[in-house]
Formats: C-alpha cells, structure tokens, sequence
C-alpha cells in the first residue's frame, strides 16, 4: 500500500531524534570513561594514606575502623560507575536500534507521483503538518519508554554498612537469631547505668571490702582510659566496655575484666542525615557522658553529638545512625536502657514548646524504630528506668514538670506526676515496689508505680527535703535508701516511710553516685578517696583510702570484682587473676 507524505516525514523525524541522542549519550561515556580514568575511586590517596598509617600501627583498631568505611564508600562509588557505563551501552544500542528501524521505515515507503495539475488545498496542507506532528511525537515517546525499560538498575547493590555485608556473608547472622537474654542472666552482669534493675545495688556481688594500692592487695589491675568521656562502665561476662569521644571521633572500648588488655576499639562513624554541626556540648559534659547499655548480644552507645552505635560484643558494627545536632545546654548526657532485645532511648532536647524531645525503641539487631512517643518537655540530663509492677514492664522518665511512666512494650503512657523543679540530673530508681526520684535540691520522692493518669496527689508516698543531690542519684537495696549531695553529705532513709535514719557529712565533692553491693555503700569522690560505708540504719565507715585519680563516673559490680573509670585510669578491684604486663 502507497505510503502518505505524512507517514515518510514522521519516520524521517523519528530517525533523526534517535540519532541525535545516540549522539549525546556516546559523548556523554566518553568524558565519563576519561574521568574515571584519571579519578578511579580504588586508587584513592586518602586510602593509600590511611593504609601506609595501618603499616606503622597495626594494633591501631580505630584506623582499621576508618579504612574499612572509606573502603566501602569507594567501592559503592566504583561499582555506580559500572552501572551506569552498562547502562550508557544498553541505551546506545537500543538508540541505535531505534535509529536503524526508523530510516529503514522511511526509505521504505512508496509515495504517490502528485497531481501537479491541481493547486494545492491549504486544508489538505495544515491536515499534513498536524498529522507529522503528532507522528513525531509518538515516535519519540515510542523510543522514550524503550530507553526507559533497558535503563532499569541491573544486578544487586552494593550493601550501605560494613555490618550488611558481614550479613551478606553469613558473619553475626546467629547473633540476630538468638532470643533476648534471661533475666536471671542479665542480673548476673551490669548491663546498663545503676545496674541491671536500675537502683545502684548489686544484689549477688561480693566485691572486695578493702584494698592496698602499696602492695596491690585487692587490685586486679588498673589501665589508662585512652580517650575522654564522663560515662559509667558496663560489664557484661568477662568483658568491660566504655565509650570516649572528642571532635575528631568517637569510640567503644571492650577491655577483658580478668586482665585489663584491650579486647577491641571501635569507631562509630555515622551518616550525618539530622540537623549540622556539632550541637552544644560543653567541656564539663564533653563528647561522651551517656552510659552505654547492653542486652548481651550487642553493646549501644550515644554521644552528644547525636550519635549513636550498635556493635556485637565481639565488635563488629550492627549499625550506627545519627539524630543531628542536639540542643541541649549542657550537652546531651543521658544513658540508654535495654529491654529485652529493644534500645531505649530517651532524647530529651530543647524547650518544652518546641516538641523536639522523643522516647524511643529501636529494633537492637536493626536500628530500626520499634516506637516512638513525642514529649511536650525540654531538654533534660536524668536516665530513665525499666522495671516491672504487676506484670508490666515500665519504663520511667523524668524532665520539668513531669514524672512520665510508659509502657516498654507499645510505649503508652502509663501514669504521670507533676513534681520536679531546677535542672533533672539525679536519674530515677525502683527498689521495693516504689519508684524514688530526686527533685533537685528540693525534695526526695517515694512514688507508688500502680496508678494511671494524673497520680500527683495519690500516689506520691511521702517526700524528704534535706541535702537533696543535684547530681548523683540515689540508691537503694529495697530496705534503705542513700543519698549523696555534690557537697559529700550521705543520707539514709527508711524506704517504706521515709524517715532519716542517719547522715554523716565526708566535706568532699562527689560526682559518682553512691552503689551497694556486699552490704557496703561505696563512694569514690572527684579528688580520688574511695570510702566504703555499712548499708546499715546505723553510720559505719569500714574502709577508706586514698587512689591517684579523680572520679566521675559511678562504679560497676560483678562477682567479686569493681570496676571504676577514673579521669586517668580505668580501675579493677577484686582478686588479682592475670597481672598486666605493663601499669604505670
């Protein structure tokens, strides 16, 4: 059948359009193969560098940590180059294809010898032009959506994380499958700040009851703390772990309890995807003051940069993401909390009508958001605790005005009370059936955790006012509770009714917060002396010396030993079982 003049011109169109973006896309691989020639991502000089740096130190895990990220970083760069010029030869060929189809169609049509006898009829004239127009046009959205289809990403995408392609490869991928810990498991060790029920006690610990710095006599060893930070020690099995963080980076620490020698040292360097900068974060605070947390598959750790870090307790990276900068005058300093196989995290920020603040539960194994609750409250320093009353776990947070109880499984809001003023430092505990909680330098409050709603006026017990601390938080073994002010005075209430048993003043500062264990309240004030007191309804000190440290943070149990972070040295005390080779 004769072809129409219209059908002929639209091919002809057709096969130009198809040559012209051949054209493009050939030049367009061409500079791209000459740039990735001259700038090949595996032959980076960073890496080249950081590699020479592994040759001179290669203990250093910190900088294996740092090439292992960049390494992958350039490979995800590298393999995009190859799917993209595999895709650049897919669309040339079918440009190509597309070009070859069309000419072919054009110089294949048989036109009819025109009647030049009669004059041309401007409407048969304009019915042409509309008619090669809209020829056009399908022909080019023909092709468009045959490029489009060859186009398609092709083959698998190089893993985000180190941690993925441990996965990939069949490494932790047990760790993940393994059920929570037991809770009798989790009360053995010192999974998180004031321990594994969150109340400063030590329940099955026989930690020593003196020690001798002269002769060593009760000190397993002492190490130095290699990078700065204001947390708590954990100690999970026969393993110690601690964070540290500065401007440059920020670190998890593993030390073996029974030896003091480093087991494994990590970085966490997370995606900055939150808010830029670096947030408020004040020397006395510093890079690293929240007490990881642990639930005996994987150790978590936060800084105030808004960082924040999973790792197996063998130290590979789970995943690490990053909440942005923190607002927070005094820097971000709470500790994270684990239940079951979830990480608690209380991110308290900002001014109460800014809706900044959030509770989370993350997903251990993934990072990912289990829940999330908003909080209509401003930035606040105390840690939350878990416990469970009535078969129901809690989780209790405290931050101007409120005392807030959530549920850990779904995070419902349980009950609140109105009862806090100055700035939430001292972290809430439960021991006897009663949550305490320190209004700083205000009053002491016993709550009764069973109510629900607005329990202000019900189901606050009773209150103490004197020497309340605006720094440490208090302890209790479910029969006394101690307090211990900034200025060194230790006061012990009745836990069921609040009344003062005794007070003893020491005239020193304390930063730790006081811990039983062994029926001995233990005290390490910020000039070094270590005081040992009875947990008795009548004062008895029973020990006291004097260490070449300062102390901040508070001290761990487990079994007989103690372990405590100074400012300088990370201290074992307990019954000597590998000596260090090296102290100073």
């Amino acid at each position: 059948m004769p072809a129409t003049p219209e059908m002929k011109t639209a091919w002809r169109y057709a096969a130009w359009a198809a040559a012209l973006f051949c054209v493009v896309l050939a030049c367009a691989m061409v500079v791209g193969h000459v740039t990735t020639r001259t700038q090949d991502p595996l032959k980076s000089p960073e890496l080249k560098q950081l590699k020479q740096q592994l040759r001179e130190s290669p203990r250093d895990e910190v900088l294996k940590g740092r090439i292992r990220q960049l390494d992958l970083e350039l490979r995800r760069t590298y393999f995009s180059q190859l799917a993209r010029r595999e895709t650049g030869v897919w669309l040339l060929v079918g440009g190509v294809a597309a070009f070859l189809v069309c000419l072919r169609q054009a110089a294949s049509q048989r036109l009819q010898v025109p009647d030049t006898t009669q004059a041309s009829d401007p409407a048969s004239v304009g019915r042409f032009k509309s008619t090669a127009r809209f020829a056009v046009a399908a022909a080019a959205c023909a092709i468009a959506v045959v490029l489009l289809i060859l186009a398609r990403p092709r083959g698998p995408a190089l893993p985000r994380q180190v941690a993925e392609i441990d996965k990939a490869l069949g490494m932790g991928a047990t760790v993940e499958a393994q059920p929570p810990i037991s809770m009798e498991e989790y009360r053995k060790n010192w999974p998180r700040f004031l321990g594994p029920d969150g109340n400063n006690f030590a329940a099955a610990a026989q930690p020593p009851a003196a020690w001798n710095l002269n002769d060593k006599a009760g000190i397993a060893w002492h190490t130095p703390v290699p990078i700065p930070g204001f947390n708590s020690p954990l100690i999970w099995g026969d393993r110690v772990f601690f964070s540290g963080g500065e401007a440059a980076k920020r670190e998890i620490m593993c030390v073996d309890l029974k030896s003091g020698q480093t087991v494994w040292r990590q970085a966490v360097v997370a995606p900055q995807t939150g808010a830029p900068g670096k947030g408020e974060i004040p020397d006395s605070t510093g890079y690293a003051p929240s007490t990881m947390a642990t639930d005996g598959r994987r150790v978590y750790a936060i800084f105030a940069n808004g960082d924040l870090g999973a790792f197996t307790v063998d130290g590979r990276q789970a995943w690490v993401k990053s909440f942005g900068a923190l607002a927070n005058p005094y820097g971000h300093a709470i500790s994270l909390a684990t239940y079951r196989d979830r990480l608690i995290v209380q991110l308290d920020q900002g001014e109460s009508d800014q809706g900044k603040s959030r509770l989370y539960a993350f997903d251990g194994a993934t990072g990912k958001v289990v829940w999330q609750k908003p909080r209509q409250l401003g930035a606040s320093w105390a840690s939350p605790v878990i416990y469970e009353v009535a078969g129901k776990t809690q989780i209790t947070t405290l931050s101007i005005p409120l005392a807030i109880a959530y549920a850990a499984e779904d995070g419902a809001e349980l009950w609140r009370a109105e009862c806090l003023n100055g700035e939430v430092t001292p972290s809430p505990i439960f021991a006897g059936g009663k949550v305490f909680v320190a209004s700083p330098s205000d009053r002491l409050l016993a709550i009764k955790p069973d109510g629900q709603g607005d329990v202000t006026k019900t189901h606050i017990l009773w209150t103490a006012d004197e020497d309340v601390p605006d720094v440490t938080s208090p302890a209790s073994d479910g029969q006394l509770v101690f307090t211990l002010s900034t200025s060194g005075m230790l006061r012990a209430y009745d836990a069921q009714d609040g009344k003062q048993q005794w007070s003893h003043d020491f005239e020193m500062e304390f930063h730790s917060s006081p811990a039983i264990a062994g029926g001995r309240v233990h005290l390490f004030s910020q000039k070094g002396t270590a005081i040992l007191v009875a947990a008795a309804r009548e004062f008895k000190e029973v020990f006291r010396t004097a260490m070449p440290d300062s102390f901040h943070a508070s001290p761990a149990f487990a079994g007989t030993h103690i372990v405590v972070r100074g400012m300088t040295n990370l201290w074992c005390l307990g019954p000597a079982e590998t000596k260090v080779a090296a102290q100073p």
